[in-house]
């Protein structure tokens, strides 16, 4: 099958590479139609390569059709129409029973002390291969896969289940925004625009979105979002304060993460080391890697007193300097952790069946490109270039030919005809 592999730092290649087989009596074979690219998968693609191997496959929000299923796997049938949670559990473990399937006591990564299994992302969660790829064996798939309608309606409104819903849902729980209360959401890439658009969905009455991408600022103001650009805010949290009743918002989700802009020295050590030899990386990163904290340190200052941060970008770092006076003296709660996929499956499915699209599910995609593309994607992801917030690849459509430097412009619209209205790069208005 084709594939697409890491190679190296900044370096993703697709590929032959064996098609997937059934070996455990709970595994499925899914033939993938749709699959998406991740901001954490930039961390792969930049940043964590000393724990990942030349010809690991990536990825980890995928769906698509079963082909195959193994003898302990009841409930599934060849022809359902699934999608794949990002994390590997088993469903019935003392974590997955408590609703932490993202610890997981079946598919833990004791030897690195690590929770529960991911698909395509590094020795660190299991070294599972990924769903950026024309198939996909799904460990655990007596738990995992969750079917959906079989409608002949576009994969985008299922796919974000396998992460991108879950994950904002979880974000938004966890910041336990009073009814009517406020919440800043920090960081526009799709976590972000999800946060923003459930917490209106669960009851919130402001919702301020920050970021420095037009084309992301312009995306969560038509969701209603107020929206404010960082690049023309000279004082932030001045600003905040007083569109909060001069308090603060209740809530802060930092949906940016590990990646944040600012923090020079940070950045230039992530690179560095980056391009280290793996024996010399690992360690660096396990014991003394710091990240770049601008994000999370301005949603500290941002919260009002007594107030929730809630942590949904990804963070890495072994010591990490923290204000702990600014978050003792301010009485500031933290939440934090992968996404619990299943916990919040049956919330979301009925929101995402309902043809109103309560949370625009089609409006968050502004790329859908074929598979062979991914390497151009990638790039065009990381560097944020023609209005890209979120890729989907295709394993079925056929190569454009585009190379990385020609890759803008060759949106959903361009190489995939006939997505349905509000699916491509310019969406309508949402109710």
């Amino acid at each position: 099958m084709r594939a697409l592999t890491w190679q190296g730092t900044e370096k993703v290649r697709v590929e032959d590479v064996p098609d997937p087989v059934l070996k455990d009596p709970t595994d499925a074979i899914v033939r993938v139609t749709s699959t998406a690219i991740c901001g954490s998968d930039l961390h792969l693609y930049g940043v964590l390569g000393a724990f990942i191997d030349a010809g690991d496959v990536l990825g980890h929000e995928a769906m698509g059709i079963v082909e195959e299923v193994g003898a302990a796997v009841p409930d599934l049938r060849p022809g359902d129409r699934v999608v794949v949670p990002f994390n590997i559990a088993c469903g019935t473990c003392w974590m997955c029973t408590r609703g932490l399937q993202s610890q997981c006591e079946t598919t833990q990564v004791r030897d690195q002390d690590k929770g529960a299994a991911l698909f395509g992302y590094t020795k660190l969660y299991g070294q599972v291969p990924g769903g950026q790829a024309e198939y996909l064996r799904v460990p655990q798939a007596q738990y995992g896969p969750i079917i959906v309608p079989d409608d002949g309606g576009p994969d985008e409104r299922y796919l974000y289940l396998s992460d991108v819903l879950p994950t904002a849902w979880q974000a938004v729980d966890y910041a336990d925004i009073p009814l009517g209360g406020s919440v800043v959401v920090l960081g526009l890439g799709p976590i972000g625009q999800m946060s923003a658009r459930i917490a209106r969905h669960r009851g919130a009455g402001k919702v301020i979105a920050v970021d420095r991408v037009p084309e992301r600022l312009a995306m969560a103001h038509r969701h209603g979002a107020d929206t404010l650009d960082q690049r023309e805010v000279d004082d932030l949290p001045e600003t905040v304060r007083g569109l909060t009743g001069g308090r603060g918002p209740d809530s802060v989700i930092d949906a940016v993460g590990m990646e944040a802009h600012g923090a020079p020295l940070a950045e230039g050590l992530h690179k560095g080391i980056a391009f280290l030899p793996d024996a010399i990386a690992k360690p660096m990163v396990k014991h003394f890697g710091v990240d770049r904290l601008t994000a999370l340190h301005l949603a500290i200052t941002l919260v009002r007193r007594g107030g929730t941060v809630s942590l949904s970008g990804v963070y890495g770092g072994a010591v990490d300097p923290m204000p702990m006076m600014e978050l003792f003296d301010k009485q500031v709660t933290l939440r934090m952790g992968q996404a619990n996929v299943r916990r919040w499956i049956d919330d979301l499915v009925p929101l995402v069946s309902d043809d109103a699209d309560p949370l625009g599910v089609l409006d968050l995609r502004t790329h859908r490109l074929p598979l062979e593309d991914a390497p151009a994607a990638y790039e065009m992801f990381q560097k944020k270039e023609d209005g890209c917030i979120k890729v989907v690849l295709d394993p079925a459509l056929p190569a454009t030919g585009a190379t990385d430097a020609d890759i803008a412009g060759a949106t959903a619209v361009d190489v995939a005809p006939g997505q349905p209205e509000g699916a491509g790069p310019v969406a309508p208005e949402q109710p």
